[in-house]
Order: C-alpha cells, then sequence, then structure tokens
C-alpha cells in the first residue's frame, strides 16, 4: 500500500516537473505530447468511492511541483509569495485530478480492478462476439474528449478567478512551432491545451487496451487511437494554410525604432536616479538615430554607383517601455495636457532631432484647469498609461485596465493596514497608493503612411490577458501595441515566459505587435505570432551577441499591417469557446460517471 502510494507520489511530481520543463528556461517543447501521462496514470490507478479526493490530492501535488519551478522568478520579488502562489494556483488542476479520478474514469469508480473482476469478463464475452472493440474505442473517444475539454475549461478559470492568472497553460508550449500554433484563432491559446492532453488520455486507455489484447486475445481495430491522429493531422494542414495567408493581401510597412535601457531594478525601485534615466534614453535614441542616418547616406550612395533604387531605414515611431520618464503627464477631460520640464526637455530634444511619433509608456495624474495651469483634482486618480504623442502634438493616452495584485494596487488594503507594511517589506519601496482602473476601451487612432490606424493597447502583461486584447478589435488596419517592464525579475525567466505568453495575441486576433520593454523581450511580431523580418526573415528581437534580452540597446523593427486583416472566431466569440467546450466536457464526464 505504501508502495503504490510512493508510485503515486512520484508520478504526479514527475508530470508537474515535465510540464515545467517545456517553458523557458528549459524549453524542451516536446515535452508537451508527453507530461501528463504519469498523472494520468496515477489518477487511473485510483479506486472506491473516495477516488475524488485522492485526484485532487494528487492533483495538487503535480500542480505545485509544476508551478513552483515554473513560477521561481516570483521569489526575485518575494519568496514567500512564490509559495503562496504556487499553492494557491495548484488547485486549479487539483480540481481536475479530482474531476479525472471520479468522473472521466476508463473503469469507473471501482478502479482498475474491475478489468479483472465481473465487468473484465463481461467485456470478454463482449469481445467473442465482435462489439466490444467499437464501443470500447467510442468510450475511451468520450473520455478523452471529457478529460481535455476539462482540462481547457480549468486553465481559463484560472486565467479569469479573482482577475485571473492565465500564465503558461499547456498550449503556450507551441509558441516556437508556428504550424501548431495558428489554431489559436479558433479558441484562443486554451484551446490549444486540448491536442495534446487529448492524445495522452487517448494514448494511455489504447495502450493497456493493446497490453490485453497481446495477451492473447489478439489485437483489435483501435478507432480511437487514429481519431487522435486524424485530430493532429487537421491541426497541421490548418496551421500550414493559415502561415500560407500572412503577409498576403494590401498592407502597411511600419518602422518603429525600439529602445531598451535595461535599467536596474530592486523589486519597484529603480537603482537609477531620474537623470540618469532620462538621459539614458535621449542618447540612446539619438545615437540609434545618427548611426541609422549614417547607414543610409552609405546605402544611398552604393545603390547610385550600382545604379539602383534603394529604401531608407527612417523609423515613422519611436518606442521606449512602460513609465519610461519619470515624473506623470497631467491630463485632463477635454485633452488638455502637461509634464515637467524634464520630460519635455527629452521629448522636444528627440522631435527636433526627427519629428516621428513617439510612443511610451508614462504615469498619468487626473487633473483641472486653475489660473492657467493644470493642477491635480482633489482625490485625483492615477493611472498607468500607454502615451502616442505625434509631432503635432495631441497627446492621447490608454489607462491600464488589468492592474498587478500587489503591485500595482493591494485588496483590502485599507482595511488591512498591514499589507501596506508587507507591501513595503517585500518590493523595497513606499506604497504610494494604488493606481485607478482605465475604462477605455476604444482603439486609440493615429496615422501611418496617411491611412488610419488603430492601435490595441496594452501596458504591462496585459498582453497576456487574451479577454481583453481581443475587446480592442475592430474592422480596417489594427496594430498590437505593449510597454512593459520586466526588469522587477532581473535575469529570472520571466521575460522570456512573458515574451512567449503575448505572441499569442496576434495569432489570437491576426494583427501584427510591436513590443518594447525594460529588461525584457523587445520585439516586433507578425500576425503569425512570428519575429521573423518581413523580408530578410531575420528574428526582429532585441538581443547581445550572445542572444540575451537582458542588454542595453536598440532595434529598427518593421511590421506590415493588413489593411483589411480578417476577423477571427475568437476574435467574434472571445473565451465562449472554450468555456462551452469546457462545460461539454465535464457533462461528458458526469453522464459517463453516472453509468459507471
Amino acid at each position: 500500500m505504501m508502495k503504490a502510494r510512493a508510485l503515486r507520489w512520484l508520478g504526479a511530481i514527475a508530470s508537474g516537473l515535465s510540464t515545467a520543463a517545456i517553458f523557458p528556461p528549459f524549453g524542451v517543447s516536446e515535452l508537451v505530447w508527453v507530461s501528463m501521462l504519469p498523472l494520468l496514470g496515477v489518477l487511473w490507478s485510483l479506486g472506491g468511492r473516495r477516488c475524488g479526493w485522492a485526484g485532487l490530492g494528487y492533483g495538487w501535488l503535480a500542480g505545485v511541483a509544476f508551478f513552483l519551478p515554473n513560477l521561481a522568478w516570483v521569489r526575485v520579488v518575494s519568496p514567500v509569495g512564490w509559495g503562496v502562489l504556487a499553492g494557491f494556483l495548484a488547485l486549479y488542476p487539483a480540481l481536475w485530478g479530482a474531476f479525472v479520478a471520479r468522473l472521466a474514469h476508463p473503469w469507473g469508480v471501482a478502479g482498475p480492478r474491475a478489468e479483472a473482476g465481473i465487468e473484465g469478463r463481461i467485456r470478454d464475452k463482449l469481445e467473442a462476439r465482435g462489439e466490444s472493440h467499437w464501443r470500447q474505442s467510442a468510450r475511451a473517444l468520450r473520455i478523452a474528449f471529457a478529460v481535455a475539454a476539462a482540462w481547457c475549461g480549468v486553465e481559463w478559470l484560472r486565467g479569469w478567478v479573482f482577475t485571473g492568472f492565465g500564465w503558461n497553460t499547456l498550449g503556450v508550449a507551441f509558441h516556437e512551432t508556428p504550424v501548431m500554433a495558428q489554431a489559436a484563432d479558433l479558441l484562443g491559446v486554451c484551446g490549444l491545451s486540448f491536442a495534446p492532453v487529448f492524445l495522452q488520455a487517448v494514448l494511455w486507455q489504447t495502450g493497456r487496451r493493446m497490453i490485453r489484447e497481446a495477451r492473447g486475445r489478439g489485437m483489435k481495430p483501435h478507432v480511437d487511437f487514429g481519431v487522435a491522429v486524424l485530430l493532429l493531422a487537421l491541426l497541421f494542414l490548418y496551421g500550414v494554410w493559415r502561415l500560407q495567408g500572412v503577409g498576403r493581401g494590401e498592407s502597411i510597412r511600419l518602422r518603429v525604432l525600439l529602445v531598451q535601457l535595461n535599467i536596474p531594478q530592486e523589486a519597484a525601485r529603480m537603482l537609477w536616479s531620474t537623470e540618469e534615466i532620462h538621459t539614458g534614453y535621449q542618447e540612446e535614441t539619438l545615437e540609434a538615430l545618427a548611426e541609422l542616418e549614417r547607414e543610409d547616406v552609405e546605402r544611398f550612395r552604393d545603390a547610385m554607383d550600382e545604379g539602383r533604387e534603394v529604401t531608407l531605414r527612417r523609423p515613422d515611431w519611436i518606442m521606449w517601455p512602460e513609465s519610461a520618464l519619470s515624473w506623470p503627464v497631467r491630463t485632463t477631460e477635454d485633452g488638455a495636457w502637461a509634464m515637467p520640464l524634464e520630460n519635455l526637455a527629452v521629448l522636444e530634444r528627440v522631435q527636433e532631432e526627427r519629428p516621428v511619433t513617439l510612443v511610451f509608456g508614462l504615469n498619468e495624474l487626473e487633473s483641472v484647469r486653475f489660473e492657467g495651469s493644470l493642477v491635480p483634482e482633489e482625490d485625483a486618480r492615477f493611472w498607468n498609461s500607454l502615451v502616442v504623442l505625434p509631432p503635432d502634438g495631441e497627446l492621447r493616452t490608454f489607462r491600464k485596465h488589468h492592474l498587478v495584485i500587489f503591485g500595482e494596487y493591494i485588496p483590502l488594503v485599507e482595511q488591512l493596514p498591514f499589507l501596506r507594511k508587507i507591501y513595503e517589506q517585500q518590493s523595497g519601496a513606499a506604497y504610494g497608493g494604488a493606481f485607478s482602473v482605465g475604462e477605455s476601451l476604444d482603439p486609440l487612432p493615429v496615422e501611418i503612411g496617411g491611412k488610419a490606424v488603430g492601435l490595441l493597447p496594452t501596458v504591462c502583461f496585459e498582453d497576456t490577458v487574451p479577454r481583453l486584447v481581443r475587446r480592442f478589435v475592430r474592422g480596417g488596419p489594427q496594430l498590437i501595441v505593449n510597454v512593459t517592464n520586466d526588469g522587477w525579475f532581473k535575469d529570472s525567466p520571466a521575460a522570456a515566459q512573458h515574451f512567449a505568453n503575448a505572441r499569442f495575441r496576434a495569432i489570437e486576433l491576426r494583427r501584427p505587435m510591436l513590443r518594447c520593454a525594460n529588461t525584457g523581450v523587445s520585439a516586433a511580431v507578425n500576425a503569425a505570432g512570428s519575429s521573423a523580418h518581413p523580408e530578410t526573415g531575420e528574428a526582429q528581437e532585441l538581443r547581445d551577441a550572445d542572444g540575451s534580452h537582458l542588454t542595453r540597446g536598440w532595434l529598427l523593427a518593421e511590421v506590415d499591417i493588413p489593411t483589411e486583416p480578417p476577423l477571427t472566431l475568437y476574435a467574434v466569440i472571445g473565451d465562449w469557446g472554450v468555456i462551452v467546450l469546457g462545460g461539454l466536457g465535464c457533462l461528458a464526464g458526469v453522464v459517463g460517471g453516472r453509468r459507471s
């Protein structure tokens, strides 16, 4: 008994650890097709009326084994928060484990012993009549569907409850597998998780039946395995078809200079002074513009000598990351705005060198007019915003919606003052109050190449929240824009995981994406989720010579913005596809469980 329990513990832990190995920094994405097998074996080895409770425990153990290494970057900010978060998020695979062990069980609540009991003898007689293998295949497909659909539903639930944390769902494993990733435009990245879980559930049941057949009953057809293979083939063909359509049709070319300083931090506290930060963005940007100008002059001379045309690589935009400048912009309801001279000096110097649109992150303070100046309102709201500042000076802002818990707000902090002290101890910075939540869901209008383009704005990890980004989708040319700062987590895998999650927004909505980060992955992503340059195919990611994104520098990125982008199924129905899928999976499990 103790030996069997120990083997189950090891199986649950093995599933959790192997699933964690799928994501950065390990990146063994092939494990997505086998990592759930040990846990399924554990859950389906259980029997008896209390198998659901046992499944809950083993599911939680597998969840802890996954989230502890997967979210190890959280301990850079808060070791306590790391453990608490891992333990809480493990409740979701625990729910799934209870469901699989109790309701989506191939041998019912009697467990695997039923194979040697009355049920097994009945199946032997049915097989002799040539009927059972068809019924077993159908039953295996129903159970595999229930298991996989319920997993998708649980992942969606994790991304929704208490504002959600949908980080690193199983479908994110395909971030470097473009063909398989394209189906995210159907049910979202959570829907991609269905295929690997479904396949592994079928493999477990088919493998067990084949072992029994090999012991003397003769091999039978396995329709369930054929259906699983067919599903993978359809996903592959769909991906090939979608990839062939990317880059076709009329588009708008946009050149953007991404600037990243890699400013060191201790949690929320920047280790550079305000003057160092402002000087850094100004100098790095001006040096980049000067270097691009020199390259254009050389290319133009070469082209003249060879008698051919040349396209100058002058940026249309300049992008800086989240909260790039230290002082907030004051704004009023009628669109007036004002900034401290420290901010204006940097902005004016850059636009004096090249009058382009500036896109960057900045804090925003609610203000009113008073004696010719803008002053903060009483009880003024304070937002973490994305700012678009064209050369004509008509500033537009997007105010962040999805705030980071214990980073940008603390729930119940007024009722529980000790939470303020915990925050200050863990972050190393004084708690200055919570940010306000943005309200607008309208795309930010900009003009690119003489055409109106709508920006799908995101700040920080909002680009990992698909249900929010899709609400900005409209007809006509659109571009996803993200400014972020992953410097809180230093040289941990947080930034790489963030980028892996974010690039699925481009696939789900078929809109290209631009990202600018401080100590993150600054990159351009096309509508297929790839950072490949539209002409050269080279990766458009800001990295140093060793391939690390932990670097100071700049990147001139180019994206093609389709003038008539498609409206994907996910853009239309959002998360309802996965919600319905999860509901059907639970229904299939409940009905089958009652029959058992």
